[in-house]
C-alpha cells in the first residue's frame, strides 16, 4: 500500500501516515466525489460555471464553489474571468489536474466493472 512505503528522499510532509502532512490534506481533498466527478466533467474541456453544475448532477451551488475553490487553491484547475457584463468564468484542468484526471477515469472503470459483483455484495449483506 502507498501510505506504507517509507520513501527517504520525500518530506516529512509528503507521508500520508502523518495526521499533521500536506499530502494528506490534498489527499483528503481531492478523494471526495464533488472533486473527484468535477475533475472528470472538466476534463472534456474547459466549462463555465452553469456548464459544470448541469454536468454533475446533483451538486448544490455551495458545494460547487467550495470545490472548485479547492481545486483551484491546490492548483489542479484555472479560474478564467472574463471581463463582461455579467462576468463569464471559466475553468480548465492545469497539467496536475489532467494528470490526477487519469485516475479519476481508472476509478470511474473500476466503479463500471465492478458495478454488478458490489451490488450483489450488498444484496447478499442486507438479506
Amino acid at each position: 500500500m502507498v501510505t506504507k512505503q517509507v520513501r527517504d528522499d520525500l518530506p516529512e510532509n509528503a507521508d500520508l501516515r502523518r495526521a499533521d502532512s500536506l499530502a494528506r490534506e490534498i489527499f483528503s481533498d481531492v478523494a471526495n466525489k464533488w472533486a473527484l466527478l468535477i475533475i472528470e466533467a472538466l476534463g472534456e474541456g474547459t466549462l463555465r460555471f452553469s456548464e459544470l453544475r448541469d454536468e454533475v448532477e446533483g451538486v448544490s451551488h455551495k458545494m460547487l464553489t467550495q470545490n472548485l475553490r479547492m481545486l483551484e487553491r491546490n492548483g489542479l484547475v484555472d479560474r478564467k474571468v472574463h471581463p463582461t457584463v455579467p462576468p463569464k468564468v471559466e475553468y480548465t484542468l492545469t497539467e496536475p489536474g489532467r494528470a490526477l484526471r487519469t485516475t479519476v477515469d481508472l476509478i470511474c472503470g473500476w466503479t463500471h466493472q465492478y458495478l454488478g459483483h458490489i451490488e450483489s455484495a450488498r444484496g447478499r449483506f442486507d438479506a
